[in-house]
């Protein structure tokens, strides 16, 4: 198979199906035609634990220092007591939305303790935050943010689900049934609606994690109407999470300019984690978004990459908000804001680019070997932003580049 082949070869192709309507999904009814998705395929495939478990069993490096970084975040203690709420408020009165994204976090670390050394403690942590939350919340609310916390947190929610699918203990249909109920009606509303403004009001990472979030749910729930629905808006949204409107502008020597740029550089690499995240559950439901466009994603990541490591950049002005209800802003310059900020993004765009499609990613390159070993929620600090991305990438996404004639 050439270098340049992508690798989309999964359980067979994924079947068409009639999509179900929004009352349906409001009363968490799977549709009874759907085609089952590939299981587990999220972020993290079986194949994938192997590696980790592979790797960090025979001491290899970098996995081993990705695991001696998840070991020594508190979060992955399997002494961790969770804290489910009823109601998560995410801007305005009453915020506590902190204390969903920190037992997230928790859920997921162990989790990935538990697949990588077969710790029942942790295995057990991760499935009885699962359970808690599942059999507590029941609202997400707030003001414009909370579509950012059923996004967000959807996504992150329905990873750490399929991990643990088929768990001893573990009440999927339960909490399949709270992100049908909870999660995506937000998820659906935003992406509809864009709270009642016009289309690209919003920033580009309101539109990308709320796509991860209906792509996620979908596939947790093997609901190929949302499956589709997510992939389709990545291609031809008129939103600014849609690829054309995240990346607007192609500039030479393989670079592409982000939505995000001219606002500052955390926002635009989260951007990366974003879409990266997007990109990566697609392709392991065998569906490949990272060479869409001409691998216009590349191009994004090279050009943040290059700016954040202290290098010039090209910059076209930017005009975006143009519409009635929208606040109509231009950007005349890339934003030196937060630059060369540390987020754990860059593991897994790099090793697809570089390591499964043999593509030259040098600032890609430079920014992994900047931050190896990536850590997760806790590390990059306590407010939300440190909590955007899982993290983890390289226990989880390095990978060792195959032997090329």
């Amino acid at each position: 198979m050439s270098a340049r082949t992508p690798l989309v070869t999964r359980r067979g192709a994924l079947k068409a199906v009639l999509a179900v309507g929004a009352g349906a999904a409001l009363l968490g009814r799977a549709d009874p035609a759907a085609a089952a998705a590939s299981h587990p395929g999220l972020l993290h495939t079986q194949a994938d634990f192997d590696r980790m478990r592979s790797m960090v069993n025979a001491g290899a490096q970098p996995w081993k220092a990705g695991w001696d970084r998840l070991v020594a975040n508190s979060h992955s203690q399997s002494t961790w007591t969770p804290n489910p709420q009823a109601t998560i408020v995410r801007g305005g009165d009453g915020q506590n939305y902190g204390i969903l994204y920190n037992d997230i976090h928790a859920a997921y670390q162990n989790a990935l303790r538990w697949k990588v050394s077969g710790s029942t403690a942790h295995g057990d942590k991760a499935r009885d935050i699962l359970n808690a939350w599942s059999g507590t919340l029941t609202t997400v609310t707030g003001n414009a943010d909370r579509f950012l916390a059923a996004g967000i947190y959807g996504y992150q929610f329905a990873n750490v689900a399929e991990i643990m699918r088929g768990y001893g203990g573990f009440d999927l249909a339960r909490f399949q049934r709270m992100m049908l109920n909870v999660f995506l009606p937000l998820n659906q509303s935003f992406l509809t609606g864009h709270n009642d403004a016009c289309i690209t009001n919003y920033w580009a990472n309101w539109d990308l994690c709320t796509m991860n979030s209906i792509l996620a749910i979908g596939v947790l729930c093997d609901r190929q109407d949302l499956i589709d629905r997510a992939v389709t808006y990545f291609k031809t949204g008129a939103g600014n999470g849609s690829i054309a409107h995240a990346i607007p502008f192609l500039h030479g020597g393989g670079l592409a300019q982000w939505q995000e740029s001219g606002r500052d550089q955390g926002h635009t690499m989260m951007g990366v984690g974003q879409m990266g995240a997007f990109c990566e559950m697609a392709w392991n439901q065998g569906i490949d978004l990272y060479g869409y466009d001409g691998n216009r994603f590349a191009k994004a990541c090279e050009y943040i990459a290059r700016y954040n490591l202290g290098e010039d950049v090209p910059f076209t002005a930017y005009t975006w908000g143009t519409g009635q209800n929208c606040a109509q802003q231009t950007h005349t310059a890339i934003s030196p804001a937060s630059r060369g900020e540390v987020r754990p993004v860059w593991e897994t765009v790099y090793n697809h680019y570089a390591v499964r499609r043999g593509l030259a990613m040098p600032y890609s390159a430079a920014f992994v070997a900047k931050v190896r070993p990536e850590g997760g929620g806790g590390d990059y600090g306590p407010n939300s932003g440190g909590f955007d991305q899982l993290g983890f990438g390289t226990l989880t996404h390095a990978r060792t580049p195959p032997s090329r004639s």
